[in-house]
């Protein structure tokens, strides 16, 4: 039986980029792979609903075997053995030139949380990649990055492309567009295609991806393994099942990033109505908050047992020309953060802004020297209790409202900033990506929800938080200026924001519903 094609949104790089033959993959990833990404969602749901009503992850008997088990992932290729600095950011062609120059090992090309999905930034983003690999878009020598691509999450669709009249998925759209136009080209130049991976929820949807990577292979007559990837732990689901998605990727994977600001928007979300999971203000949590220590510590050591890499959290810091005292201190506190993460066993870390490159090279060359990584230090001083990364209602701290009031700035700067196709956004001196707003949105939820009283002794019901997001919003346009409100769209950004943390029911992804208004 002949299967139909894709259908696709017209757009001038529509047929460069979904050729007939990019379609056919397209359309064949579908078929093999739709039902079974439908059943991993509907799970999702029912696993919901069990931590709603009482039932806390733990590390699972029935996968003890392969937490205790004797085994490894296979050997990175060349290429990959050296990851100590990462930049990542969005698919415009001026900012993956900027990275691929910057010095750093890896600049991961984020089509998730960097960039506003819009068909035109997603078709753009698809040719700029096409044209990195190629060399068209600046030289790939030996002292370029070597480029890694991140897809969208299992949960996104990708509604610009339909088998069937139904929207593909977006991780797979991501995937197989890539791939398929660029794996000869990265494979000639000694490279391969090199994948990054969000959201992860445990070992099922890994063990999806590990089939889609197979099933490549195979169609494409690759030798097993020519497919490589890393996979993000960013929720508090994948902290418990790390050693299981290592397991099930074996052939295709090279490490684990510690996706810090994901992981605190995955620990609001997972346990929203779970009053003993309350987060204080954002800028009270912080890597050495006992919880996320037990995330982290416990990431490095199931890395190097498997020999894999551990790669450390992200720095979003912007430095200032203008003001270099500033700068300075700044700076000093990346180079703290970075080298908490070299002596803490990590074999790399992860950057926004390429300009501070060399501030993460120093403290990692500190450490590693001449070697490529330091898997070979056995992490055997950790012990991690499923308690101990569930030991949220330890964390001190306490919710104010100015805690309160910058989340909803964030939140509709953000997302006035995404609605109109722009993912990285310059706040507060850090360039912020869809992890920071998800996070501030999901704290306001839980704090709304939970009627929290903040530090002033003042309840924060829905009639105070609607009053300070209508604050906060005038207070945003004043600071904008008239010029700059026009050009975003953040009358509903605001709208959204207040449908999303004011209504009893809890929205799983601020992404999903703002898709909607693209």
């Amino acid at each position: 039986m002949t299967l139909p094609r894709c259908a696709v949104t017209p757009h001038p790089l529509a047929d460069v980029i979904v050729t007939a033959q990019a379609a056919d993959f397209l359309s064949d990833l579908h078929h093999n792979f739709e039902s079974e990404r439908q059943r991993l969602l509907a799970d999702r749901v029912i696993r919901q609903q069990r931590i709603d009503a009482g039932d806390l992850p733990t590390f699972r008997p029935e996968t003890a075997h392969i937490r205790s088990g004797e085994w490894g992932i296979a050997p990175p290729p060349p290429d990959l053995a050296d990851r100590r600095t990462e930049v990542t950011g969005p698919v415009t062609a001026e900012f993956m030139i900027q990275a691929l120059n910057s010095g750093a090992k890896v600049f991961m090309a984020d089509f998730e949380d960097a960039t506003s999905p819009t068909w035109h930034n997603i078709l753009t983003g698809q040719a700029n990649v096409k044209a990195a690999y190629a060399g068209e878009l600046t030289d790939l020598d030996d002292q370029s990055a070597t480029l890694m691509v991140r897809t969208r999450a299992w949960h996104l669709d990708e509604s610009h492309i339909t088998v069937d009249g139904q929207p593909i998925s977006a991780a797979l759209a991501d995937f197989g567009l890539c791939f398929f136009h660029n794996f000869n080209t990265a494979i000639e130049r000694g490279s391969g295609p090199y994948f990054y991976l969000p959201k992860l929820e445990g070992q099922a949807d890994a063990r999806l991806w590990n089939q889609v990577f197979d099933y490549t292979e195979d169609r494409f007559d690759l030798q097993r393994g020519t497919i490589r990837v890393t996979v993000l732990v960013e929720t508090i689901l994948a902290a418990f099942d790390m050693d299981e998605i290592l397991f099930e990727l074996r052939d295709h994977i090279t490490g684990l990033h510690t996706g810090n600001w994901d992981y605190l928007f995955s620990v609001a979300k997972t346990f929203r109505n779970n009053g003993d999971f309350l987060l204080p203000d954002r800028d009270q949590i912080t890597v050495k908050t006992p919880f996320m220590r037990a995330f982290t510590e416990l990431l490095v050591s199931t890395c190097h047992r498997r020999r894999a890499h551990a790669i450390g959290g992200m720095s979003g810091v912007i430095p200032d020309a203008d003001d270099p005292t500033r700068t300075a201190g700044a700076l000093r506190k990346v180079a703290a953060d970075k080298r908490r993460e070299a002596g803490d066993g990590f074999d790399g870390t992860r950057i926004a802004v390429p300009q501070i490159v060399p501030t993460a090279v120093v403290e990692f060359d500190k450490v590693l020297g001449n070697r490529p990584n330091q898997v070979e230090r056995q992490r055997d001083d950790v012990y991690v209790t499923a308690g101990d990364l569930l030991a949220v209602s330890s964390t001190r701290g306490s919710v104010s409202e100015g805690g309160v009031r910058t989340n909803i700035r964030i939140v509709i700067r953000y997302l006035g900033e995404w609605l109109v196709g722009n993912a990285a956004v310059p706040i507060d001196d850090h360039l912020e990506d869809t992890a920071m707003a998800e996070v501030c949105r999901a704290q306001l939820w839980q704090w709304c929800h939970h009627q929290v009283q903040l530090s002033n002794g003042l309840t924060l019901d829905r009639g105070l938080l609607e009053h300070l997001i209508d604050d906060e919003t005038e207070l945003l346009r004043t600071e904008l200026g008239e010029a700059a409100w026009a050009a975003g769209r953040f009358v509903e950004a605001r709208e959204l924001l207040q449908k999303l943390t004011t209504t009893d029911d809890y929205h799983e992804f601020l992404t999903t519903e703002a898709y909607r208004l693209l």
